[in-house]
C-alpha cells in the first residue's frame, strides 16, 4: 500500500494515559501495538486533570477516516459525560473510536448500540442526582438549614488564566473552554466578564502609578 492510498484511508491514532502513579505506558502500547498504530498521543497526567494537553492535540490533530484506539474508557475520558461529549467531537469530524478492553468500535452496530445505553444511563444517572438534589434541598429549607448553592468564583480555577489566553489566541473555541473547566457556558461568560473587568482594572491602577 502506497503513502497516498493509506493517506485516504485515514490514519490509526492511539491515545495513551497513565497516571502521576502508574508511570509506564508500556502496557497499553503493548495492548494496542495490533492495530498498526501510525501515530502516537501519550501523556502523563491525573484523570482528575480537566486539562490534558496530548488529548486536545490528539482530538485537533485527527481527520476525517481516521480511528482512534485507547486501551479502555477511562484512559480517555474522566466521567461518561465526559466520554459522549469526546465521541460527539470524534464522530462529527468522522473520526471513529475503538476501546480495545471493552471492544467497543464506534462504526459497529454493536458499537453504536452501546453508545446509545451508555448515553442513556449518564441521563438516568444525571435525573437521579438532580432527584436527590431537590430532596436535600427540600428537607435542609424544612430545617431552616438551607444557604444555597455557593457562587463560583474565578479563584476555583487556576488554570483560567492560561485558558483564557489560549482562547483569545482562538487556539479553542468557547464550548472547548467550557468543557475544559467543566462550566456550563452561561457561568464561563460570567467568569469571562469578571475576568476582564479584574484584569482592566489591575491595568488602570498600575497607569495610575
Amino acid at each position: 500500500m502506497n503513502e497516498t492510498s493509506k493517506n485516504l484511508q485515514g490514519q490509526n491514532i492511539a491515545y495513551i494515559r497513565v497516571s502521576t502513579v502508574e508511570q509506564n505506558d508500556a502496557r497499553q502500547r503493548a495492548a494496542l501495538s495490533k492495530y498498526s498504530i501510525d501515530k502516537y498521543f501519550s501523556e502523563q497526567i491525573s484523570a482528575k486533570d480537566a486539562n490534558r494537553p496530548q488529548l486536545q492535540a490528539m482530538l485537533d490533530y485527527v481527520r476525517e477516516g481516521d480511528t482512534v484506539y485507547v486501551h479502555d474508557f477511562s484512559r480517555l475520558a474522566r466521567s461518561t459525560a465526559d466520554l459522549l461529549a469526546i465521541v460527539k467531537q470524534l464522530q462529527n469530524k468522522g473520526v471513529a473510536l475503538v476501546s480495545d478492553k471493552e471492544r467497543l468500535d464506534t462504526t459497529t452496530a454493536t458499537g453504536k448500540l452501546l453508545l446509545t445505553m451508555i448515553a442513556a444511563i449518564n441521563e438516568f444517572e444525571r435525573a437521579n442526582l438532580l432527584e436527590r438534589q431537590k430532596e436535600g434541598i427540600a428537607l435542609a429549607k424544612a430545617r431552616g438549614v438551607y444557604k444555597g448553592r455557593r457562587k463560583i468564583q474565578l479563584s476555583d480555577y487556576p488554570t483560567f488564566d492560561a485558558l483564557y489566553a489560549t482562547y483569545m489566541q482562538r487556539t479553542i473555541n468557547k464550548a472547548e473552554f467550557a468543557r475544559r473547566l467543566n462550566l456550563s457556558r452561561k457561568t464561563l461568560d460570567r467568569l469571562i466578564a469578571e475576568y476582564r473587568t479584574k484584569t482592566q482594572s489591575k491595568s488602570l491602577a498600575s497607569s495610575s502609578k
